[in-house]
């Protein structure tokens, strides 16, 4: 049964609104005075329990800026790479509120008349928003100013200039370091402890030490490596602490998708941080519209590529990999693959008999199924709770670290990465994977010249193990192949025209025939063996008027679900301008690479 934490948000919080000038020099329109608040636990609880903001199950569709799928939405990154997007267009991620209403808190929590250790608790936790806010501030914009305080109109501060890189990374590092060491580790279920602070830590170190070990354009590489050695560091601290365990119940087949689909996480080994949906509590949230792949995203055929097979050979090994249909693809493979895509099989409730993959135009064929709820119980599909920060997320960053620092044992690897490949029935991982380092990681990753092998192989696991999970953008940022957003997604591999199953059986489902052909009509279909109607497609070239798009036409290939061009301009396409209008407001605020 779950357990639940009733969060009242304080009117203060609430009435901070927005605000002129950056959202920095507006004092509460109708605040409670600071003096008769800030009092007790019970204010200062209230208070920063007002500023919990977590990542929900829309997290399932943030990958669309990624290589992981093919989207039709408006991505940003997408547009950026088209050249149709500047300074006078990108008019977003400059909003202050949410800071303002933090250091507003820590301007006035200690006139409270508690224990130093109960203000510093709460004072760690409006820190960690903080250095969550920032974080998220340096990897849109890298300098940006830095307040510490609440200021009033008139004030000087408000027009400061972008406070370089060094400053706010060594500040949020503060924060945290300092949140870690005062956060209780007891805490409202749902609520962000001592572990999930440490969490965010290690995140942020890892972040910024690769950030700055392979972006050149920063100078600051001699610095890297003390953010790794913080970030294994505090992910030493936590696998350390044995708090927390990778939920591992001897079914390769089951246990990695428990953690997507289930009603009651609040007692899982493997969620540092939950948090928690319940129709009948008022919190719900249902996804399933839109996570499934045949609406806005769909599955990439270099993500499934990416799986191991089941005995930890590489797929990309296998003789004629790249033109496997879909179901001698997912044959053999890491279990993962088929607890995060839908495979040849899979049975969409309520109807009893397996799905047909459906070959929509600009998507890939391919469908997404972590974060889809198999029901049709309308308090099931709103009840699944959302795991914010998972122990497995705490193991990667661990061996990453260590594997970028040089010093990753196999002690370390067998207590960190070995551990998620336990739980998906795959061999370990061992240090020998530097002499034969991935041929098709390699192109992917050519900037990696040290520990190949190893540094590749974290990588595949951080990839499959968190595909969905909104990680993918920030790494491929941090490790400085934004180039890889550059190739086009593709989908399903089909021969030429024809039948073909896509449900395992051996039995057609589904007939290609050539786009300037006409569907027949329903008595008029051909059915296969079961005596069920074959759904036909008209295959052509995109931009045709085919109902599927092939790489090669009516001759075969991929699916394809795009013809546009990008282009990733480096260093300039790391970051983002700064809106213009603000620029006009603060002439002190500068353009940075080429924006």
């Amino acid at each position: 049964m779950k357990k639940y934490i009733y969060i009242v948000f304080i009117v203060t919080v609430g009435m901070f609104g927005a605000c002129k000038k950056g959202e920095l020099d507006r004092f509460p329109q109708t605040s409670i005075s600071p003096t008769l608040f800030f009092n007790t636990e019970s204010d200062l609880s209230l208070y920063v329990n007002g500023l919990i903001s977590q990542p929900d199950r829309n997290t399932y569709l943030n990958d669309q800026s990624t290589d992981n799928v093919a989207t039709t939405a408006a991505v940003e990154v997408k547009n950026v790479m088209g050249g149709n997007t500047n300074a006078q267009n990108i008019t977003t991620g400059w909003s202050w509120t949410r800071l303002r209403n933090i250091n507003y808190f820590l301007e006035n929590y200690g006139k409270a008349q508690v224990a130093a250790t109960v203000k510093n608790h709460y004072a760690g936790l409006a820190r960690y928003y903080r250095a969550e806010f920032y974080l998220d501030k340096m990897k849109r914009f890298s300098d940006v100013p830095w307040y510490s305080g609440t200021l009033e109109p008139g004030d000087e501060e408000l027009y400061n200039p972008r406070d370089p890189r060094t400053l706010i990374a060594d500040s949020i590092m503060a924060d945290l370091d300092f949140a870690y060491k005062n956060v209780r580790e007891s805490v409202p279920v749902g609520t962000p402890g001592k572990w999930a602070v440490a969490t965010l830590y290690a995140r942020a170190a890892l972040y910024e030490g690769t950030y700055r070990k392979y972006h050149n354009e920063l100078n600051l590489s001699t610095s890297a490596n003390a953010f790794l050695e913080t970030a294994a560091r505090i992910s030493g601290d936590i696998i350390a602490a044995k708090k927390f365990s990778i939920y591992n119940t001897g079914k390769p087949d089951q246990d990695y998708g428990t953690l997507f689909s289930s009603q009651d996480l609040t007692g899982n080994s493997e969620v540092i941080l939950v948090n928690i949906f319940d129709l009948s509590k008022s919190k719900s949230q249902n996804v399933n519209s839109t996570v499934f792949g045949d609406y806005e995203q769909a599955p990439a055929k270099d993500l499934l590529q990416t799986y191991l097979m089941r005995d930890g050979s590489r797929f990309t090994d296998v003789s004629g990999y790249s033109q496997l249909g879909f179901v001698a693809e997912f044959k053999n493979r890491d279990p993962r693959m088929s607890q995060t895509m839908v495979y040849p099989g899979w049975v969409r409730v309520p109807d009893p008999t397996p799905y047909i993959q459906r070959l929509n135009k600009n998507f890939t064929g391919y469908h997404q199924l972590k974060g889809y709820v198999n029901s049709t119980d309308n308090a099931t599909l709103n009840g699944v709770d959302f795991p914010v920060y998972r122990y497995a997320e705490v193991l990667l960053t661990y061996a990453e670290a260590l594997a970028e620092l040089g010093t990753l044992t196999q002690g370390q690897l067998d207590a960190s990465i070995n551990l998620l490949r336990k739980r998906a029935g795959l061999p370990d991982l061992n240090l020998g994977a530097n002499a034969n380092p991935d041929p098709a990681l390699q192109l992917q990753y050519p900037n990696v010249t040290a520990n190949v092998g190893l540094i590749l192989e974290i990588r595949r696991e951080r990839r499959v193990e968190y595909a969905f999970e909104n990680m993918r953008y920030d790494d491929l940022m941090r490790w400085k192949v934004g180039k890889l957003l550059t190739k086009s997604p593709e989908g399903m591999y089909f021969g030429g025209l024809g039948k073909y199953d896509l449900t395992g059986d051996g039995v057609d489902d589904i007939i290609l025939i050539d786009r300037t052909s006409t569907i027949p009509g329903e008595d008029q279909k051909e059915k296969n063996s079961l005596g069920v109607k074959l759904i036909y497609y008209r295959a052509g070239l995109i931009g045709s008027d085919a109902t599927v798009y092939l790489k090669n036409g009516n001759t075969g290939g991929n699916i394809v679900t795009e013809n546009v061009t990008r282009t990733f301009e480096e260093p300039k396409f790391y970051y983002r301008p700064i809106p213009q209008q603000q620029v006009i407001l603060n002439p002190k605020l500068k353009q940075i690479f080429g924006w």
